[in-house]
């Protein structure tokens, strides 16, 4: 299945139908689409006997974040060695792990202001966890996911780097820096690939004159830390939450990492696409101020 948030509201989604969760439970389950983890297992249950196809068609900007206020988020840098290499940088030997704050969430197909002149992007796969916990094992890890989605670690590098140590967090958690979407995909949808491990992961760039350019290209196969080592190292220090997001970490291609350096201009758009989850784009515009 597929869970989304439209217009604030839990839905399943079924092509270009979704189906008012709260409604069709008859009050069962609430609208809002974070509370649905707090009852992952009972929900899912619910979830599998429904079809999505009998809702209401909808639009893609309609749309918000598709897990809107997790109770926590861990971003992973430098989790593809590609984008350790391209960055300068060596290759951890434990996750690197850093925030985006919630109020940098937003939808799966917006406008993003631009905050300066080296805003960057960056394509990542996204775990949201169903079941919490402490101690989880590699083993179990899948057990614990409630589905994938994509996210854009949107980036301003001037931010990120404003001294020592860089500011990652708050470099990365200007408004609309979290675009996640467009669905939260459960692991049964993906059944047909033959390693849920190994999916094809890059974003596009559209220019204002309509030409386009790949930016990056990649497979979640190459992370270093894989989505279950993850689940397991993090869970090892600290507590798990149902509706908690990880940010897996990017492949090489971001803009920082080019010569020279490219980054975001305004009349620019990137389309990101993760195998089995489907896609998500941002139109990045200019400062409100600047626009008049």
């Amino acid at each position: 299945m597929r869970i989304a948030n439209l217009s604030g509201r839990l839905v399943l989604l079924s092509g270009d139908r979704a189906l008012d969760v709260e409604q069709a439970s008859d009050g069962r389950f609430s609208s809002d689409p974070q509370s649905v983890y707090e009852r992952w297992s009972e929900f899912a249950q619910w979830a599998a006997t429904q079809d999505a196809a009998n809702g209401a068609q909808y639009e893609t900007h309609d749309l918000g974040p598709a897990v809107p206020r997790p109770p926590q988020v861990f971003a992973i840098g430098l989790n593809y060695a590609s984008h350790a290499g391209e960055s300068g940088l060596n290759i951890p030997e434990n996750p690197m792990v850093f925030t985006k704050f919630v109020s940098s969430f937003t939808g799966a197909d917006v406008e993003v202001e631009l905050t300066g002149d080296t805003v960057d992007w960056e394509v990542e796969l996204v775990a949201v966890i169903g079941e919490g916990g402490r101690g989880i094992t590699e083993q179990d890890a899948w057990d614990h996911v409630a589905g994938l989605t994509i996210g854009q670690d949107i980036s301003d590098r001037t931010v990120q780097f404003w001294g020592e140590p860089a500011q990652f967090s708050i470099g990365k958690s200007l408004k609309g820096f979290a675009p996640i979407g467009p669905a939260v995909v459960t692991l049964d949808e993906l059944a047909t690939i033959a390693d849920r491990s190994d999916l094809s992961i890059g974003c596009t760039l559209t220019r204002a004159d309509g030409s386009t350019e790949v930016l990056q290209n990649g497979r979640t196969r190459d992370m270093i830390f894989s989505v279950p080592s993850l689940i397991s190292r993090l869970s090892a220090l600290v507590e798990l939450l149902p509706g908690d997001v990880i940010f897996t970490g990017t492949p090489e291609g971001v803009g920082l990492g080019r010569t020279p350096r490219v980054y975001l201009e305004p009349g620019q758009s990137v389309t990101s696409e993760i195998e089995g989850l489907g896609s998500i784009r941002q139109r990045f515009v200019a400062p409100s101020a600047e626009r008049g």
